[in-house]
């Protein structure tokens, strides 16, 4: 685990009970004070204006792929990624206790969470699906409401912080079902260095050039696990590119890969060097 002071706050997107906090727990351990936040721009904020230690936020998803606005807010955010954990994800459906499968006409949850439960929700067709901002969020909107006739897909941990039932349990289509989570700091807190390193950066427009910049990492037998394209806002058909290296910043062969790649790329930013918890 990453070792932060008893009660440092780490900011997450959602509400208490959401698997970004859960995600926290895993890297930080359950001294940690959560400090749930709207956005994850508002996560993103709390660190860099001092609000919050470090932010947990989700990167991707084995069933929905990548979480494209959190990539932009690590390419437009000074922070640095210092550690990432791996989740599995569990969906449950939750409602208030005493109430049936029967007597639900509406579920409400976050796009991702529906979409990731579609075999359950195709067989109950005239449910009404609603999206949410927030899986742990749902379950309190339901609670806070009284709405005997509605349910929340959430996590376990929801459904018992707000003391309501689980009316089925595991009902995500595919029981492969994992989000990658990442842990941020503002620069310099944590020591630099691990199993992976992060790196965005963008290219000239010439023929050839992307194949050249991956060639600097294939040269030095360094493993790309990840590749990701984000288009640049105000240029059209121009792209940032992210790189997940399956290298140590600090190895000598990364460092050289990096002071190659720099030759190509007229904006290179390294995202961080970490390890996995």
């Amino acid at each position: 685990m990453l070792q932060v002071p008893a009660g440092a706050k780490i900011a997450f997107q959602g509400e208490p009970g959401a698997f970004s906090q859960h995600a926290g727990h895993k890297i930080f351990g359950t001294r940690i004070e959560p400090l749930p936040c709207l956005t994850f721009e508002d996560a993103f904020d709390a660190v860099a204006h001092r609000k919050a230690v470090c932010a947990v936020i989700p990167i991707e998803n084995t069933l929905a792929g990548s979480i494209h606005q959190n990539f932009d807010l690590l390419a437009h955010h000074s922070l640095e990624i210092v550690g990432e954990t791996l989740l599995r994800v569990e969906h449950h459906l939750i409602a208030h206790p005493g109430v049936s499968l029967r007597q639900i006409e509406q579920i409400y949850s976050h796009p991702a969470a529906l979409e990731q439960c579609k075999n359950l929700l195709r067989r109950h067709k005239k449910i009404e699906k609603i999206s949410f901002y927030d899986t742990a969020g749902s379950v309190k909107f339901i609670r806070d409401r009284g709405l005997k006739n509605a349910a929340a897909i959430a996590s376990e941990n929801a459904a018992h912080i707000y003391g309501m039932n689980i009316l089925r349990r595991g009902i995500e289509d595919d029981p492969e079902n994992y989000t990658r989570f990442l842990a941020l700091s503002r620069r310099n807190k944590f020591p630099s260095g691990g199993d992976k390193t992060s790196i965005v950066f963008g290219l000239k427009n010439e023929a050839g050039v992307l194949f050249k910049a991956l060639s600097v990492f294939a040269l030095r037998n360094i493993d790309l696990s990840k590749i990701e394209s984000r288009p640049i806002r105000g240029t059209p058909w121009e792209y940032l590119f992210y790189l997940d290296l399956q290298s140590d910043l600090r190895s000598r062969e990364c460092l050289r890969a990096l002071r190659h790649l720099r030759e190509l790329a007229p904006y290179l930013k390294v995202l961080g060097s970490y390890a996995t918890f």
